[in-house]
């Protein structure tokens, strides 16, 4: 079974700068294209906060799956994606 967002906004740039200003603690999608989430990146590294693949590997707005978390429980996320 695939991982499937628990909540959507129809943005991820928006779920991207809420994970950033604290409203969430961590945001995770995949299929997503350049555009989806270039700004979002930005201002959550801006912030603070972490990014990367399912992989845990750096994160490039060119790849198809994000983990952006407030830094402080990505590798606990990424074990939850993971497993």
């Amino acid at each position: 079974m695939k991982n499937v967002p628990i909540r959507r906004l129809g943005s991820a740039a928006l779920d991207l700068c809420w994970t950033a200003c604290g409203r969430f603690d961590g945001f995770w999608e995949y299929n997503l294209n350049a555009w989806d989430v270039a700004a979002g990146k930005l201002i959550l590294e801006e912030a603070g906060g972490k990014l990367s693949n399912f992989a845990g590997k750096k994160y490039s707005i060119y790849m198809k799956e994000i983990l952006a978390t407030n830094g402080k429980i990505h590798k606990n996320m990424l074990g939850v994606i993971n497993s």
